[in-house]
């Protein structure tokens, strides 16, 4: 699967963010027509999405789009039309405030459909995002209710507002959290997608850092991510998107203490000896397959570039 380290959400309606949004450095360009489209402009960024699609040259871009909630009058015509006119060059379409796996049953059966009528080949995914304590608690459910699911979103601010917790920031996505609680206030909701995420070999993205301007706020916010495992992170701003791809690369240190992992490892395999020790630390099979996935992901980023 591709990388997934910068996710660069881009109001739906505003066709100069667009064409920026595609000359940026953001593994995943995604439009959105939910959260940052006013309610009086729904259709018309529905419209100007499409064409916004099928007009400019994105190349080799990841696209996504994120369609309003299914509780909405909105979301399933966002589906139905994007998906029929675009559904060729989509990566996945997001789905908001999943809460049940019904909400994913039923994207997955409108899609078959679209996909069987408009002769589209490759199968559309489905990122879920996670924005509820009802959400939360099927998480895992959720997780494998279909084969077209690609990731688990976190969304920071519906979930906050769904458990009734207090409003730390303008923006309500992840800023002043160090005044209200003496620790990673959202440890345990992300680690319980993380764990769905992965138990059903899918990836895990983070939800974005409301104060773009805060870029040491957003280095915090993304390295707890990445501490817990999580893959990448939602940008809402250009400015943010080369540092969510450093925090989620692997720096020459990591790439380094793999190296050396794999190489005592493979010494100790030709000595027959079982047992691995680096810099005079023991080290486990589970240790070996990080330093293998570290490697890998560093060949990746590697060969794109």
């Amino acid at each position: 699967m591709k990388l997934r380290r910068s996710i660069l959400s881009v109001p739906g309606h505003i066709e100069k963010m667009h064409a920026k949004a595609k000359e940026s450095r953001a593994d995943v360009v995604m439009l959105d027509l939910e959260d940052s489209v006013p309610m009086d402009a729904k259709e018309t960024a529905r419209d100007q999405v499409i064409q916004s699609l099928l007009g400019m040259d994105w190349q080799n871009k990841t696209l996504s789009v994120r369609c309003n909630g299914l509780e909405t009058p909105f979301g399933y015509r966002d589906i139905l039309e994007v998906a029929e006119r675009t559904g060729h060059m989509l990566d996945t379409m997001v789905i908001p405030k999943v809460h049940h796996p019904g909400d994913i049953h039923f994207v997955h059966r409108l899609l078959d459909g679209i996909e069987m009528n408009t002769g589209i080949e490759r199968k559309i995914g489905i990122e879920a995002s996670i924005e509820g304590a009802k959400g939360l608690a099927n998480v895992n459910t959720i997780a494998r209710s279909s084969d077209r699911i690609k990731t688990l979103v976190f969304g920071i601010a519906d979930y906050s507002e769904s458990i009734g917790a207090r409003l730390t920031s303008i923006s309500g996505h992840g800023e002043g959290e160090d005044a209200v609680y003496p620790g990673h206030r959202w440890h345990y909701p992300m680690s319980r997608i993380i764990m769905a995420a992965r138990a059903n070999d899918l990836m895990a993205i983070d939800a974005p850092f409301g104060n773009f301007k805060d870029l040491e706020g957003l280095k915090q916010s993304a390295g707890m991510a990445i501490a817990l495992g999580y893959d990448g992170k939602w940008v809402i701003h250009p400015g943010q998107i080369h540092i969510v791809n450093d925090m989620f690369s692997p720096t020459p240190e990591d790439i380094e203490r793999a190296e050396k992992v794999m190489q005592a490892h493979e010494e100790a395999v030709r000595s027959g000896r079982g047992a691995v020790a680096v810099a005079g630390r023991m080290v486990d099979n589970a240790t070996i397959r990080l330093a293998k996935k570290l490697l890998a992901r560093a060949g990746y980023l590697k060969s794109e570039h």
